[in-house]
């Protein structure tokens, strides 16, 4: 009797071994087919791409992808299904991911989460997002929304970030699901945290707040992985401003330091459950200023961005690089800002700069009121003033002031013969007839 126990329970061992294997090996097959899977290694998260490590080396934008390829980046990221399937092809052939952004509505906008018919609305119309686009093979990961927490006072858009991200994985179970939150405090990362477990990965745009996430993340008790989903330029709510509340905008060189800084301290030294980053914005748009954050200017013209993006992403120079702004003298004096009284005397203007290359420089000036309403910060780069800048080719310009008061800019920018910009501005403002009399 002993004799069969023993047999039978070395058969059992044996069945139960063979099944554990079997298991192991249909786990191993399942990771590596998997279209996008994160991996708990330790203390640490990393990305997988059909099973390989995959860090993010990304942008937010959808032009020049290319361009983005070349200089080693492998990832783009996009808000809303604008556009979707003709991005998603673009990106596949380019052999880049799309980190897809499901836009949610916002409290901040004036959507209720208390309609529950317009709730609804939305839920559904996320569904048949995911439905037409699960299958691309460029989808990287899905987002639900993108800082719909600010300034939300109805805790019912966490509940339904919830609700959409658990729909997101029963519809797909092959892509992790994100969403994007503003880390001004724990308290929001807290929230994601207590109210949403569908919630995968935490993506941040966090820009110089990224200095403060380690702490954040922890107070938050957040400890699953966090990517950044916007970083760049030192942002125009972070800048110092001039008297009459107008943030001052870096030159190029001045972006340039700053993101390199920021990308190897905070990104390219691979902090523990970081899959990575998305530098924004990598194309053309209005946001404050027509210059702020793009890397490229309105005909395609690169920034100094793109020259070194392509040396963190992937260690190497390019051949030529953008021109270099050492300065902007107003006057005849370094200057970032300056208030007129109203006068028809012309100032002078001189934008400093050089070129690693020794290339042959070209210049252009232009005047521009400064952004004043919501459209203007997110919406058709303003127009220009006419008549006022004498030879605007020039690096040294002379210029009148606008008759009208009200906060303006003055533009340089500076080309190279490769198709190269840089650029500085000068924020004033002319101040109306009554304050002049009254100094």
């Amino acid at each position: 009797m002993r004799s069969f126990s023993c047999v039978l329970f070395l058969i059992v061992s044996i069945l139960i071994s063979s099944c554990t294997e079997t298991q192991k090996s249909h786990l191993a097959t399942s990771t590596e087919t998997k279209p996008t899977s994160i991996q708990h290694t330790g203390d640490s998260y990393q990305l997988l791409r059909y099973g390989k490590p995959y860090f993010i080396q990304g942008a937010g934008g959808v032009s020049h992808l290319a361009q983005l390829k070349d200089c080693g980046g492998n990832s783009i990221r996009i808000w809303d299904d604008l556009e979707a399937g003709s991005i998603l092809d673009q990106s596949e052939k380019l052999g880049l991911t799309v980190f897809f952004g499901l836009w949610v509505e916002r409290e901040l906008e004036g959507f209720d989460y208390d309609n529950q018919e317009a709730v609804d609305r939305q839920y559904e119309r996320i569904r048949k997002i995911v439905l037409k686009y699960k299958n691309h093979p460029a989808v990287l990961m899905w987002c639900v929304g993108n800082e719909w927490a600010m300034e939300a006072s109805n805790f019912r858009v966490y509940d339904e970030v919830n609700r959409l991200a658990a729909l997101v994985h029963e519809l797909d179970p092959d892509h992790p699901v994100a969403t994007v939150i503003s880390p001004d405090s724990e308290r929001a990362i807290w929230l994601v945290q207590e109210r949403c477990p569908a919630i995968d990965v935490l993506a941040l745009n966090s820009y110089a707040l990224t200095e403060k996430l380690p702490q954040f993340l922890k107070k938050g008790g957040w400890d699953k992985p966090y990517l950044i989903s916007e970083y760049g330029a030192q942002a125009y709510w972070e800048t110092p401003v001039t008297p009459w509340k107008a943030p001052i905008e870096p030159t190029s060189q001045e972006k340039y330091d700053f993101v390199k800084k920021f990308y190897r301290q905070y990104i390219g030294s691979r902090p523990p459950n970081c899959l990575g980053a998305y530098l924004f914005y990598w194309g053309f748009k209005q946001e404050e200023t027509h210059t702020w954050f793009n890397v490229f200017d309105d005909q395609g013209r690169a920034t100094s961005l793109v020259e070194l993006m392509q040396l963190l992403w992937s260690g190497k120079q390019t051949l030529n690089k953008a021109p270099v702004v050492k300065g902007l003298l107003i006057d005849g004096k370094a200057s970032t800002y300056q208030s007129y009284i109203p006068s028809v005397a012309a100032h002078q203007a001189q934008i400093l700069t050089s070129d690693p290359e020794g290339d042959t420089l070209t210049y252009y000036w232009e005047i521009k009121r400064r952004a004043q309403f919501s459209a203007d910060y997110a919406g058709t780069p303003l127009p220009a003033l006419k008549g006022l800048i004498q030879n605007p080719n020039q690096s040294a310009i002379s210029f009148k002031l606008p008759t009208k008061p009200g906060a303006y800019r003055l533009f340089a920018y500076a080309y190279d013969t490769h198709r190269h910009i840089s650029s500085a501005n000068f924020s004033f403002e002319v101040r109306p007839s009554d304050s002049a009399k009254d100094e």
